[in-house]
Formats: structure tokens, C-alpha cells, sequence
């Protein structure tokens, strides 16, 4: 139970010294890490809505094979494009 305690805590401290050094100071770095976690469970949510529709549509063959996977690849594709920070210059 230690360990469990001290591993969290010493997550805790490594995450808010590493965002305290990126540019934009920690306020500005936890706001974004904050809505690319809004944006995870919300793309999170849709896989297991897809996931469990494609294992109930097609329980065998190839769909039920590989449509999952294809799903969390499209949806990785789209966090990409969505959970980029817009305010950054492109330079």
C-alpha cells in the first residue's frame, strides 16, 4: 500500500514539474491537458458504442475481426487532428 501511495505521489510531482517547464507556464498546460482528457473520454465513449454495435451487427467474419481496430485507428486519427493546440503558432 506504500509503494501504491508513494508511485502516485511521485506521479503527481514528475507531471507538475514537467509541465511547469513548458512554455505557457503550468496554469495554461493543465487547461490543455485537461480538454485533450475531455476530448479522450468522449472518443472513448463512441468506441465502446461502435465496438459493441459491430460485435451485436456482425458477430463473426472478417467486420468483427478487424472493424474494431479499424474504429480506434479513425478515432486516434481524429485526436490528432482535434486535440492539437490551435493557439500555437505554426512556426
Amino acid at each position: 500500500m506504500r509503494g501504491l501511495l508513494l508511485g502516485f505521489a511521485l506521479a503527481v510531482v514528475l507531471t507538475v514539474s514537467v509541465l511547469s517547464l513548458r512554455p505557457g507556464g503550468l496554469r495554461r498546460q493543465l487547461h490543455l491537458a485537461a480538454r485533450r482528457l475531455r476530448i479522450v473520454l468522449v472518443l472513448g465513449g463512441i468506441f465502446v458504442v461502435v465496438s459493441g454495435a459491430i460485435r451485436v451487427v456482425f458477430p463473426e467474419g472478417w467486420v468483427a475481426d478487424f472493424g474494431p481496430s479499424l474504429v480506434a485507428v479513425l478515432l486516434a486519427a481524429v485526436f490528432w487532428v482535434v486535440g492539437r493546440d490551435l493557439t500555437r503558432s505554426a512556426s
